[in-house]
């Protein structure tokens, strides 16, 4: 009987999820079966040669000591500690959960889109899932590094089947967002200057042009 199966004959798939973050984490780490063929130990390794590192490079990303890395790359198969997961997900840009539970042939093609420089960049690497957006991060990572956090909430939610991240899409939207960032950088510009009263009257001619006609027949103030 394989680990899942005994997992799912005690009925572990039924209890109740841990409710502290650390043991939640920890529980993902121990009970959530990954789907490649491939054992976590090896899969770890593949990712590291596609992303081009040797050991050394990779204990350094990872920050994680040479000894341990050595014994990912040959050691005997044994379990990995959590923390050791963590850092190895982390450095390789991707989710503990996907690294755990994700086959191999998806994430292999993460590995060829850069690093991002920032935390908040690291957020869309990682959960960027359509091969349309990843193919965006890989030719611009220099504009994926430029996304606030909630330009790149917006462009994840946009992610799914039948979304509106087509080929083409993910181009559009970003121009888009990055429009929208250009016009406010302006705004906050010439609302520093004496300008500022022309400025309002127009955003404001603007505003009440776009709300809906029971508002504007109201009388209201926006």
């Amino acid at each position: 009987m394989t680990r899942f199966a005994a997992w799912r004959s005690h009925g572990a798939c039924n209890q109740p999820v841990p409710p502290w973050p650390g043991r939640l984490q920890s529980w993902l780490m121990n009970e959530i079966p990954a789907k490649s063929d491939l054992p976590l130990r090896a899969k770890i390794v593949a990712l590291v040669k596609e992303r081009g590192w040797h050991q050394e490079e990779f204990a350094r990303n990872a920050d994680l000591n040479r000894l341990t890395v050595r014994s990912i790359f040959r050691g005997p198969p044994r379990k990995l500690h959590n923390a050791t997961v963590q850092s190895c997900a982390r450095a390789l840009g991707v989710s503990v959960h996907d690294l755990l539970t994700q086959p191999i042939e998806k994430l292999l093609p993460r590995m060829r889109v850069a690093l991002p420089v920032n935390d908040q960049a690291r957020v869309l690497y990682e959960q960027a899932t359509q091969p349309e957006l990843l193919a965006w991060l890989e030719r611009n990572p220099d504009r994926a590094a430029q996304l606030s956090p909630q330009e790149i909430d917006e462009l994840l939610s946009l992610q799914g089947t039948g979304g509106p991240l087509t080929e083409f899409g993910v181009a559009h939207h970003v121009e888009q967002i990055e429009r929208r960032r250009r016009i406010l950088e302006h705004v906050a510009v010439i609302a520093a200057t004496e300008h500022v009263d022309l400025l309002e009257q127009f955003v404001r001619i603007l505003y009440e042009r776009i709300q809906p006609y029971r508002e504007r027949g109201s009388g209201q103030n926006p």
